[in-house]
């Protein structure tokens, strides 16, 4: 393997080529046993672990013993994995951090549970940088996550390993959760469909409940637009918020023609780079030519919006280095955290004072963001600042301060969805001139996954996006 040469494990096994829905119909049919499957899948990791490193731990023998049982669901006895920021029982949640040792969860979190009512099975826990603050998962002494397409670049995180993995054929699909991008940006290095559900359309994190403002979205990632669709419809099945109007189960495009905003650059000082630009500007020319309306907008924030949002994201790294003992466990030593976790952490500390006037103004956020869908039905920009970087870019080695700038000026698309709660989808349309995925992102009114999934379908349709074992 050189550095260049992607990465997967697909082959003529029980896997096959087929996504999460076709992998369930084999079995469903008898054509494949849901062991045959959960053997390939585990043959498959362990071919792969090795160069990309997806998997912070596996649970291969408990995963083999429930896939002798009948399951029901969606995607029943097809194999999956948790992210390791989420309790699984019987593995640790180790958060992608060094600062402490995880024992092993008594239980499934409440998500854990909801994103297993499908059926999947899973076969371990995924890797994410240090609390998944970052948006590559990289470590300071650690191998990092390889990105499958090309092993010298970024997987993105926070869901990293979850995207590696699902691009590279291990699993059809994985879980994922979203804070700042985390389901969206490894889906856009990755290639693949990244859903960042509306706030509260599935079960939150316990954390999350306690924070000022929810962030996190819980969601998966795959490689096709009906797995993304099937598990969000599954989802809604064990739990629905009555508050938000059902998105129920989309199986195609609809003959509805959009009112599409495009937005192709962020608020910060930054300019989007050329082939992101390209990109999306190829993306509104192919909504066009389907008989959208497409114009350019502007975004409904200004520069303070950056400010803020950093202020309250080292806010919640104060709150794991000054809480970690009751929320991780009594070794807990913020010393051993990382420089982005520390530099985060000081940051807050410097702003603490702004605290009222930050949390005031992210809350006003979600009603300036739905302003914007009074005029337009779909918002559509760059998922990233600029194409997937090398590994070592955005590695938490370097100075809190060069990393910060550089994380700013990669991400700045991806989190005012998670401060308004506002549904989004990265959708891999294109690619690098390396041969790297790059993808675009739609944005649409809370409540509103149903438009992003039609629209979806339509693309994928359309220009359906490369695959990387051809």
């Amino acid at each position: 393997m050189t550095a260049n040469t992607p990465v997967h494990a697909f082959t003529d096994d029980a896997l096959g080529d087929l996504d999460a829905t076709g992998i369930a119909a084999r079995i469903e049919s008898g054509e494949v046993t849901a062991r045959e499957v959960m053997e390939a899948s585990i043959a498959r990791a362990e071919a792969v672990q090795g160069q990309l490193n997806g998997l912070a731990c596996t649970d291969f023998d408990r995963a083999l013993a429930r896939s002798n049982r009948p399951t029901k669901g969606v995607f029943a006895g097809v194999p999956t994995a948790i992210k390791d920021n989420t309790d699984s029982a019987g593995l640790p949640t180790q958060q992608g951090s060094t600062a402490f040792t995880a024992v092993p969860a008594k239980a499934d979190s409440d998500f854990a549970k909801q994103f297993l009512s499908t059926g999947a099975i899973s076969i371990g826990k995924t890797r994410l940088p240090e609390f998944g603050f970052s948006a590559s998962t990289e470590y300071m002494a650690e191998e990092p996550v390889h990105n499958p397409w090309n092993p010298a670049y970024s997987s993105g995180a926070s869901s990293g390993g979850a995207a590696a993995l699902v691009a590279a054929g291990v699993l059809p699909i994985a879980h994922a959760n979203d804070g700042g991008g985390s389901i969206r940006i490894p889906a856009a290095a990755c290639g693949l469909v990244g859903l960042k559900p509306t706030r509260g359309r599935t079960i939150a994190d316990p954390a999350d409940k306690s924070m000022p403002i929810r962030l996190i979205a819980q969601g998966a990632v795959t490689r096709t637009v009906r797995d993304t669709a099937r598990w969000m419809s599954a989802a809604e099945s064990y739990y629905r918020n009555p508050r938000l109007a059902p998105v129920r189960l989309i199986e195609g495009p609809s003959s509805t023609r959009l009112r599409v905003g495009v937005i192709t650059d962020s608020v910060t000082v930054t300019k989007t780079d050329d082939e992101t630009r390209k990109s999306v500007e190829a993306t509104a020319e192919l909504l066009a030519g389907l008989g959208h309306h497409v114009e350019d907008a502007a975004l409904p924030v200004g520069p303070e919006f950056i400010e803020d949002f950093s202020i309250y994201w080292g806010f919640l790294s104060f709150a794991i280095s000054t809480g970690g003992k009751q929320m991780l466990g009594p070794d807990f030593d913020k010393s051993g955290t990382d420089n982005l976790t520390k530099g985060l952490y000081s940051l807050y500390r410097k702003n603490l004072v702004k605290t009222p006037r930050v949390l005031y103004r992210l809350r006003r956020l979600q009603q300036q963001y739905s302003a914007m869908f009074l005029k337009y039905d779909v918002v559509l920009s760059p998922a990233l600042g600029h194409t997937t970087p090398e590994l070592g870019y955005l590695s938490p080695a370097q100075p809190f301060e060069e990393l910060f700038d550089k994380l700013i000026a990669y991400t700045s698309f991806t989190p005012l969805n998670n401060i308004s709660g506002g549904p989004a989808i990265s959708l891999p349309l294109h690619q690098t001139s390396n041969g790297l995925p790059l993808a675009s992102h739609f944005s649409a009114d809370l409540g509103d996954e149903r438009t992003l999934l039609e629209l979806a379908f339509e693309l994928e349709e359309a220009q359906p996006w490369r695959r990387i074992q051809d």
